[in-house]
């Protein structure tokens, strides 16, 4: 007899008072609301929440979404009381309430991101001579060709952009508007080979592709190639799209505030 696989459920929140988070769960339930008992718990004043609002329950290999509430849970737009979940499903809790991505993965997710966030080991190997990384450096002439990264790296990287949710295992990882980047961006301001995100020096990095320096980190453009810090801000281009990077190679889109009349 084999051992259920251990699965780990993903909720990315893209709209609500925890946008930008990605919460991780192994456990057989996970109970939504604003109860302080909830994994996943609202601000206790978001009165169209319940106290205990919905939960997520594991059924062999299945997720069954149980709605507990007084204004109704919907998957993909649609209300439901239960309904088994798949990779994607976008959940709302509540009419206009708060809004997340549902995502699932095996463990060996779980072990690639340990790889990241545990501390290094004092005697592990030093990757390559240090090449020339300059993240301040001047933007190359329009029309340059920005040198790509080649080497593979076996790190986790997932990007929320709307309702899309991509998780990879390995990096360098190409976005653009081209259907053959790795992460194909439909956006006016990205070109067909816009971005690469890579792994060096114990950090994740972004390289400009698109050889007008359109990339910026906090507003400063990044030349050819800089790292990315937790918290900082990632600027496809001045219009966007932007993205924070929250550790661990984890990228969510990042909306402004609307200015106020």
């Amino acid at each position: 007899m084999t051992d259920k696989p251990d699965i780990v459920v993903q909720l990315v929140h893209i709209e609500g008072p925890l946008k930008g988070e990605i919460q991780e769960f192994l456990e057989p339930e996970i109970s939504i609301g604003r109860h302080s008992s909830c994994h996943v718990q609202f601000p206790k004043d978001l009165a169209i929440i319940s106290r205990k609002h919905a939960r997520i329950i594991r059924e062999g290999n299945r997720f069954k979404l149980t709605d507990q509430s007084t204004n109704g849970t919907f998957l993909n737009g649609k209300r439901v009381t239960e309904a088994y979940l798949k990779s994607g499903d976008v959940l709302i809790f509540a009419e206009g309430g708060p809004k997340a991505s549902f995502l699932t993965r095996i463990e060996e997710g779980v072990q690639a991101f340990e790889k990241v966030t545990q501390p290094s080991a004092p005697g592990k190997p030093e990757m390559e001579p240090a090449k020339e990384i300059p993240p301040t450096a001047p933007g190359p002439e329009p029309g340059a060709e920005p040198r790509v990264s080649e080497k593979k790296v076996q790190v986790p990287l997932v990007i929320q952009y709307g309702p899309t949710l991509r998780s990879f295992r390995e990096v360098p990882v190409t976005i653009g508007k081209n259907p053959n980047c790795d992460f194909s961006l439909d956006h006016p301001q990205i070109l067909d080979r816009h971005a690469q995100l890579f792994f060096d020096q114990d950090q994740y990095w972004v390289k400009d592709l698109t050889g007008r320096s359109l990339i910026s980190i906090n507003g400063r453009p990044v030349g050819i190639q800089a790292p990315l810090n937790p918290d900082s801000l990632l600027s496809l281009s001045p219009e966007g799209p932007t993205f924070r990077f929250l550790g661990e190679g984890r990228l969510a889109e990042h909306e402004e505030p609307a200015p106020n009349d």
